[in-house]
């Protein structure tokens, strides 16, 4: 894992886990047709979730054990199938791993009241860039 979001994570004091999740990632992805990027996954095998501002912008990651509820909970994996939601800005709206027919991913901001992916907003190129540019003080709307 790079450097820079190992950096974010101690700059932050993102909570470490300290006991092995009773939740796999394999569960995860059995509701997914994508692999999880790699970033994301080590931040998830490693960390808790967390709930507080980076740079200007509030972010509440979910736990890997929240995940799953949390995307069926909200119809993420029903209505938009490329896509899922692995936290919250705290004010209607979800942070999203959007996953793109080229194999490619942007980690995404999108209302939960219209779970269409035209409202999609991109935030970032990969979980690490995302976090990068919250601690570069990049908002998302400006």
């Amino acid at each position: 894992m790079t450097e820079e979001l190992k950096g974010i994570f101690r700059k932050y004091d993102f909570p470490k886990r300290d006991e092995n999740s009773s939740v796999e990632i394999e569960d995860i992805q059995m509701h997914l047709k994508f692999d999880l990027p790699e970033d994301y996954v080590f931040y998830v095998e490693n960390y808790l979730g967390i709930d507080q501002f980076i740079g200007a912008e509030f972010i509440k990651l979910w736990s890997l054990e929240e995940i799953i509820d949390a995307n069926l909970e909200y119809h993420i994996f029903e209505k938009l199938p490329q896509t899922l939601a692995i936290g919250t800005n705290g004010s209607g709206e979800f942070i999203g791993i959007e996953f793109e027919d080229n194999n490619g991913i942007k980690i995404i901001l999108s209302p939960f009241m219209d779970l269409n992916t035209q409202y999609h907003v991109e935030i970032g190129n990969s979980f690490t860039d995302f976090l990068v540019r919250l601690d570069n003080g990049i908002e998302w709307f400006s």
